[in-house]
């Protein structure tokens, strides 16, 4: 079956000990960075990494907060990259992660443009670049184990398993606490669903997720606007024949006239 992550919004307290897991379990090299002002370290998600606690501070109601947001492929039940690829180096696996052939990629970089959370990474560095992104631990998951992540988190900020139970899980949640977090489970509608599910006290918009994504999946769009092209293409064949006969008519006419 499908499995899903919840991240409780309010638990997470910035260890970053999801970010070392991913990279010691994805054998990733560590990058030097500088400091930007903020707890945040990189400064964005790349080929090297797969993951990233962005941190963010503001004012709700009147009231300071800080929280600390996970942030990775959120592995969409219809993913916008998959739909994209020409090639199907982008799949979908039965436990819901989706997943990349790296030896089919020809490099056309469409999922990065089709992905609505800016998550494909491109190798610019190499002289045979592919896409990197986070797997979902696909290779522990189909095994039966936990992502390194959820495996790693000491405060219980991520919770892992069947998709069905997760999503029972963040409903509880709310529904149990109606004055700690706000109504609503980012990703659960969003473009369709995605793997992983939040959960917060602060509205999702002041903490930079987009808010604006429509509930339909984005391949659906595309899918639309694909199937006019036989009627469209048909319509100018016939409005093309119409202007030749009428153009070649005149011309007869005009020479009958000489």
């Amino acid at each position: 079956m499908a499995k899903g992550m919840l991240v409780d919004l309010t638990k997470c307290m910035g260890c970053r000990g999801c970010q070392v897991a991913c990279k010691e379990w994805n054998q990733l090299p560590a990058e030097q960075t500088t400091w930007q002002g903020s707890y945040e370290n990189p400064p964005q998600l790349n080929w090297n990494t797969y993951t990233k606690v962005r941190f963010v501070e503001g004012q709700n109601n009147g009231n300071f907060f800080w929280r600390f947001i996970k942030t990775q492929c959120m592995h969409c039940k219809e993913p916008a990259c998959v739909s994209a690829c020409p090639v199907g180096a982008l799949y979908k696996t039965p436990e819901g992660a989706t997943a990349y052939n790296e030896s089919k990629c020809i490099g056309c970089r469409y999922c990065m443009l089709a992905c609505p959370f800016q998550v494909p990474k491109y190798e610019w560095h190499k002289a045979i670049p592919t896409i990197k992104k986070c797997t979902f631990c696909a290779d522990r998951v189909a095994v039966g184990k936990k992502t390194a992540c959820s495996q790693t988190c000491p405060s219980a900020a991520l919770d892992f398993g069947e998709y069905d139970d997760i999503l029972k899980k963040a409903e509880d949640k709310i529904a149990k606490n109606p004055n700690k977090y706000i109504k609503h489970i980012y990703g659960k509608e969003e473009v369709g669903g995605t793997s992983w599910l939040y959960i917060s006290s602060v509205p999702f918009d002041k903490l930079g997720f987009n808010t604006t994504l429509p509930n339909k999946p984005l391949p659906h769009y595309t899918w639309q606007a694909l199937s006019k092209i036989p009627f469209v293409v048909g319509g100018l064949a016939v409005a093309l024949t119409g202007f030749w006969f009428i153009c070649n008519r005149r011309d007869e006419v005009q020479k009958g006239k000489e």
